[in-house]
């Protein structure tokens, strides 16, 4: 653009702009908030899968599985996918393979055919946490990125808790299958609607970019292939110790939210599946206001590494109650699990501090990287606790995921601290 804008215009263009980046963040969140849904749902129906299915819990473990690894092989191709076509294109294609999914979920007659829509539904929700970012990268100023980026693990966050005690009412009331086909349904719509709405970028919309918009030169790109940033980010020592923390630390929390909590609860405990995800539903919410709040602190503090340590230290405290089978009164379990989910959130500085020892051009990469971590833990954790649980009980199984956790607390003490600046200055 050349010459003086008129002002009235560039306000014209603003409040456009402001339309559309609203209704495309909450198209997508939508899809993301989805995801979290499936990623824990398995641990409120466990014992209708495991009578329909007459699995063990070994079987039911790899069924649950079944999403995490999907969605862990999928985070690195989905960052290229995403800068090659964009998230609109991503998100609806998506949305059409996971409302697939979790119909053959649903309608499923063996394990081996719910495991195949479990799948499925992974593949399909595995993109919407990079195509969100991207999507936040494109429409909101940088320096919202971070506070966008809490929003959206709260948001996502509320799809968990939509897994808990509301899915175990709703299954009361009618049957996991018809609620896991509404679900299919629903991603299917909005899947139409996504591809309809959303704009990858304000110049797709015939609107300036946020960039200009600020009168500041457009970023640099990466101008190599898309392999060399990736060996770039992978050849970096300084990559890695996030992503341990998160198969760590973040594996371990989501393999016991995502399955083992409420079995855990009913066996061991005595309670009612009512009562049991209430607690889940208690630590999902915790964890949602947490990442938020960590997320500010470090961000005030100019710290990384410090702020990760103290809070996954506490995390690993609390699995000792949970693997000494300490008995829980009602105040005691709802505070246990209030404190798992706000200590759990160490982890998710693990976005932000391999962002920070990489190249800006090679930011997306980095956090997919790192991303994958994350989902590899409970592809690994949860059929190895359930094989562990059969031969051993709940006290064995556990306690892997205690000390997975504690493994992800000793990767956090070599997270590279850089006062929350990029290395590379850029």
């Amino acid at each position: 653009m050349s010459g003086v804008r008129d002002p009235r215009a560039a306000q014209a263009d603003l409040a456009r702009l402001r339309r559309l980046r609203w209704s495309s963040f909450a198209l997508v969140s939508g899809a993301y908030i989805l995801s979290f849904f499936h990623r824990i749902a398995p641990a409120a129906i466990a014992g209708e899968l495991r009578e329909a299915f007459h699995a063990s819990g070994a079987e039911l473990g790899a069924l649950a599985a079944t999403y995490f690894s999907v969605y862990t092989v999928m985070q690195v191709p989905t960052g290229v996918l995403v800068d090659a076509l964009g998230p609109r294109r991503i998100v609806a294609l998506g949305g059409v393979v996971a409302g697939a999914g979790s119909i053959l979920f649903g309608s499923a007659a063996t394990l081996g055919g719910a495991s195949l829509g479990r799948a499925i539904v992974g593949l399909g929700v595995s993109v919407t946490f990079v195509s969100l970012l991207k999507l936040v990268a494109s429409w909101f100023r940088e320096r919202e990125f971070a506070t966008l980026s809490g929003v959206v693990m709260f948001m996502g966050n509320l799809g968990a808790v939509l897994s808990a005690a509301p899915l175990a009412w709703a299954v009361g009331v009618t049957s996991w299958r018809n609620v896991f086909v509404a679900v299919g349904l629903s991603s299917l719509a909005g899947a139409a609607v996504t591809w309809l709405l959303v704009r990858d970028d304000p110049r797709e919309a015939g609107l300036p970019s946020m960039r200009a918009l600020e009168g500041r030169a457009e970023h640099v790109q990466h101008g190599g292939r898309w392999w060399e940033g990736l060996l770039a980010v992978v050849r970096n020592r300084a990559t890695w110790p996030a992503f341990f923390v998160n198969l760590g630390l973040g594996g371990a929390y989501l393999s016991f939210a995502g399955l083992w909590a409420v079995p855990w609860l009913t066996t061991v405990h005595g309670m009612t599946r009512a009562r049991a995800t209430a607690h889940t539903t208690v630590m999902l919410v915790a964890f949602a206001l947490s990442s938020i709040a960590v997320g500010w602190i470090s961000d005030r503090v100019g710290r990384r590494r410090a702020p990760a340590v103290a809070i996954g230290a506490a995390q690993v405290l609390c699995w000792v109650p949970i693997v000494l089978g300490v008995p829980l009164t009602p105040a005691a379990g709802f505070a246990l699990f209030a404190l798992l989910g706000a200590t759990a959130t160490g982890f998710t500085l693990s976005w932000a501090s391999v962002k920070e020892v990489n190249p800006p051009a090679v930011a997306g990469t980095a956090m997919a990287v790192v991303n994958t971590g994350v989902f590899l833990g409970p592809t690994i954790y949860q059929p190895l606790v359930g094989w562990v649980l059969d031969r051993s009980g709940f006290p064995a199984g556990l306690l892997v995921l205690a000390a997975c956790s504690l493994c992800g607390l000793v990767a956090a003490l070599f997270v590279r601290e850089t006062r929350c600046r990029n290395v590379s200055g850029g």
